[in-house]
C-alpha cells in the first residue's frame, strides 16, 4: 500500500518494515507464519532492488562507444579528412587506421605489462645444421587380399603335414633301433631311461619320451620293471600284439614327470 512512499529516497519506512519484520520472526511458531514472512523478504527484496537503482551516483559507467572513438583519436584517425575523403577512399585497402596504428597502440600499452625474461645461451649458441634428408624407403606392395587367403590355407595344411610326417618318421626310426637292439641280443634287458635320456639335451630328453609314448599307445612295445623296480622296454612280435589288444588291461598310458635335476 506504501509501495511509493518506501521508494522514495528521502524515506525509511522500508528499514522500519525490515526491523520490525525482524522482532515478529522470532515469535514465529507455526508453517503459515514463516511462509507469510518468506513472502515478504520476497517483496522487500524487490523493492530495494527498485529503489537502489532508482539511486543517483557521482561513478561515471563504463562507455564502449567512447572508449572506441578515444582510441581510434589516440591511433591517428581524423574524422575530418575522412568525411571530406570519404568519396575518394572506395579504393583504399587500408581503411580508416594508419599503418602504424596498432604498433603505436602497443608501444603504448606495452608500459603496462610485465616483460618474459629475454633467453640467453650460457655457453654460446648451438651451431645450426641443416637436417639430414631421411631416406625413402619403398614399400612392397601387397598382393590382392583374394590371393593370400586361397594361399593362407595351402600353407597351414602343407606344414601341419609336415610337423606329422616328422613325428612319424622320428617314431619310425626310434622303433627300428629298439627293434634292431632287441634282435641282436635278446637276453639283455634294454633300459627305458638309456634308450629316452640324451645327456647333453633336457629338451630332446623330453622329445625322446614323448616319441616312445607313441610306440607304447600302438602296442608295438611294452613296459616292465626289472628286478631293481626300474623300468625295461621290449618290442612285441606280432603274435604278441594281437594278444596285448584282447587284454583287459590293453594299451594303458601313465603320466610320468621327469624334472631338469632328476635329468641331470
Amino acid at each position: 500500500e506504501n509501495r511509493e512512499d518506501m521508494l522514495s529516497s528521502r524515506s525509511d519506512r522500508l528499514t522500519e518494515a525490515l526491523q520490525e519484520a525482524n522482532k515478529l520472526f522470532s515469535g514465529v511458531s507455526r508453517a503459515r507464519e514463516a511462509a507469510l514472512d518468506a513472502q515478504f523478504l520476497v517483496l522487500a527484496s524487490n523493492l530495494g532492488r527498485e529503489k537502489a537503482t532508482e539511486l543517483h551516483s557521482e561513478m561515471t559507467s563504463f562507455d564502449s562507444l567512447a572508449f572506441a572513438e578515444d582510441l581510434l583519436t589516440f591511433m591517428g584517425i581524423n574524422r575530418v579528412e575522412v568525411e571530406e575523403n570519404d568519396g575518394d577512399s572506395e579504393g583504399f585497402s587500408g581503411g580508416y587506421l594508419p599503418s602504424n596504428a596498432w604498433h603505436k597502440l602497443g608501444e603504448e600499452t606495452e608500459k603496462y605489462f610485465r616483460r618474459a625474461p629475454s633467453f640467453h645461451y650460457m655457453l654460446g649458441s648451438f651451431k645450426s645444421e641443416p637436417p639430414v634428408p631421411r631416406q625413402r624407403i619403398e614399400r612392397q606392395r601387397k598382393a590382392p587380399s583374394g590371393k593370400e587367403k586361397r594361399a593362407m590355407p595351402a600353407q597351414l595344411k602343407k606344414m601341419e603335414e609336415s610337423h606329422q610326417e616328422a613325428t612319424e618318421k622320428e617314431v619310425e626310426r626310434i622303433l627300428g633301433l629298439l627293434q634292431t637292439h632287441f634282435k641282436n641280443d635278446p637276453d639283455t634287458p634294454i633300459s627305458f631311461f638309456d634308450l629316452v635320456i640324451d645327456p647333453n639335451s633336457f629338451a630332446r630328453t623330453v622329445e625322446n619320451i614323448f616319441h616312445v609314448s607313441f610306440i607304447i599307445r600302438d602296442g608295438l612295445a611294452r613296459f616292465k620293471l626289472d628286478d631293481d623296480k626300474l623300468p625295461i622296454i621290449e618290442p612285441l612280435k606280432d603274435d604278441e600284439k594281437r594278444e596285448s589288444d584282447r587284454g583287459p588291461g590293453a594299451r594303458n598310458q601313465v603320466v610320468m614327470s621327469l624334472s631338469h635335476q632328476d635329468w641331470k
